[in-house]
């Protein structure tokens, strides 16, 4: 085996700063979900082009993105028999060209043009190049060290800096607005570029791979081969055998359909605020998402109340404090309020704290579900649990656009001549409200009303893990305590004999 001694195959020391190098690419992670849900929309519009087109753009580029996902991980592990793969590394060689693909298409974008097929393939490719950086990339933290904790120093500088990216996105793009700069969205554009690639290049040089051991080789040669037939099989075979874990049918729900009531806000706040508010002007909604900065503090909050109330808790809080927000949004447009900037902030500074609270939760819930399924199948399987949850999440991140854009087109809006308030029908601004309220309101109800029922906690799950401890033991099923028990059931929806299988095995 050659001998590889270039820096990407030399450990160093992991400390809170490398955890912050790697955790950098984060900055684009989180602001481009936020660019895809809250700025593209409504920058395709501007361009005088139909909504229903405007949203089919991210919706079609998703589903791209999540086909090409499901397989590039698999072109990513092999492709240390390569001599690119060799000497760059089979995870950096992606993430370099990634970010020079990025660093070419990205700008691209925002140039003005009224071809929606021309949004629609950069679109296309910019989902694809930013997979090709952040699935290698999420794989560092397993490549870097072997140790929990110092895992956790890398994973968990993830979620600040992603926090970070959705502020500045809006940040950035709120004070061009501001200053009524023409090309505010192409200068954005540019800016955001700048930002995430000066980004992704530190992660590049801050992170390295494990080294290719002959060892490390013979482990990798040793693993299955499978044709493309067998390899898509087994996919949909262990995707579909998550759905018999109940705790995780019910945690993909709350996920999904909060994330996409959020979506909901985020497409439809910049047309409600600019054409059903009166006086408003067109850089006030870039200023409100801004104010998503808070979400770095709460966030802080919700690391505290995670360990004190548990999921459950944090779920309702959030869901409920957007529900209350999206009404006091609504009223302000109703009762027609004089001078409303001031209250906006207010109503938008609860909205970002439950908003922070929705997506801190469900993935730190789901360090959990793979031993719901542990205890099912006797197996760890965390790996196609996560996979499920990326699959659905990009399948549907971007249907709130795409349903925004045809009930849009519906009710008559005319992105062209219907720009502000007074020269907007009054019966369009209803259709406005009505759509902006009710789809996020119905999604996160929905998500509230699965987040009652969720048993998946602090202590249900120490119950759990002691359950499996006393099994792998040696412990017999028929010794399980009536508590155990219950809760094993009402976690995994099948009954106690079921489980522990003697040999491992997929419930398909």
């Amino acid at each position: 085996m050659e001998k590889n001694n270039n820096w990407v195959y030399t450990p160093k020391k992991i400390d809170v700063k490398r955890g912050i190098g790697y955790g950098l690419t984060d900055l684009m992670g989180g602001g481009w979900n936020n660019i895809v849900s809250g700025v593209i929309f409504v920058f395709v519009m501007s361009q005088g082009i139909n909504p229903a087109l405007a949203g089919a753009i991210t919706g079609i580029g998703r589903i791209f993105d999540a086909l090409f996902s499901l397989f590039f991980g698999s072109i990513t592990d092999g492709f240390y028999k390569t001599k690119l793969g060799k000497k760059f590394g089979r995870r950096h060689f992606f993430m370099l060209l990634g970010g020079l693909l990025f660093m070419v298409l990205f700008p691209m974008f925002w140039i003005s043009s009224d071809n929606w097929l021309y949004y629609l393939i950069i679109y296309i490719a910019v989902e694809l190049t930013i997979a090709m950086i952040l699935i290698p990339w999420e794989t560092l933290p397993t490549e870097m060290t072997n140790d929990y904790n110092l895992r956790t120093v890398l994973s968990g500088s993830r979620m600040f800096i992603s926090a970070t990216g959705t502020a500045i996105v809006f940040l950035v793009l709120a004070f061009l607005k501001h200053m009524q700069n023409p090309n505010a969205y192409l200068i954005t554009g540019i800016i955001w570029t700048i930002i995430f690639v000066l980004a992704i290049f530190i992660s590049y040089r801050s992170t390295w791979e494990r080294p290719l051991t002959k060892e490390f080789v013979e482990k990798l040669d040793s693993q299955p081969k499978l044709s493309l037939g067998e390899f898509m099989k087994k996919t949909v075979d262990d995707y579909f055998s998550t759905f018999r874990n109940k705790a995780f049918r019910q945690h993909l729900g709350i996920y999904l359909l909060s994330f996409t009531g959020k979506d909901f806000y985020s497409t439809l706040l910049p047309t409600f605020i600019v054409v059903c508010i009166s006086g408003a002007k067109d850089d006030l909604p870039w200023t409100l998402q801004a104010l998503s900065i808070i979400g770095i503090l709460a966030t802080l909050l919700a690391a505290k109340l995670m360990i004190t109330h548990g999921p459950t808790f944090l779920y309702k809080t959030s869901y409920i404090t957007i529900i209350i927000s999206m009404v006091g949004y609504v009223a302000v447009g109703i009762f027609d309020v004089k001078n409303p900037v001031m209250i906006l902030i207010i109503i938008s500074l609860f909205y970002q704290c439950g908003r922070a609270f929705l997506e801190f939760t469900p993935w730190n819930v789901f360090p959990f579900i793979p031993d719901v399924d542990r205890i099912m199948v006797r197996g760890d399987r965390a790996g196609i649990y996560a996979a499920v949850m990326t699959f659905f999440r990009k399948s549907t991140g971007a249907v709130a656009s795409w349903i925004a854009g045809i009930l849009l087109a519906e009710i008559g809006f005319n992105s062209k001549t219907m720009t502000e308030f007074a020269n907007t029908p009054e019966s369009v601004r209803h259709g406005i409200t009505m759509i902006f309220f009710i789809g996020p309101v119905v999604l996160i109800a929905w998500a509230l009303l699965l987040a009652w029922k969720f048993k998946l906690n602090k202590q249900t799950h120490e119950i759990l893990k002691n359950e499996i401890s006393r099994l792998e033991n040696g412990g017999k099923k028929e010794d399980v305590t009536p508590e155990a028990r219950e809760v094993v059931e009402s976690l995994t929806g099948h009954p106690y004999e079921e489980m522990w299988p003697d040999e491992e095995h997929s419930l398909n």
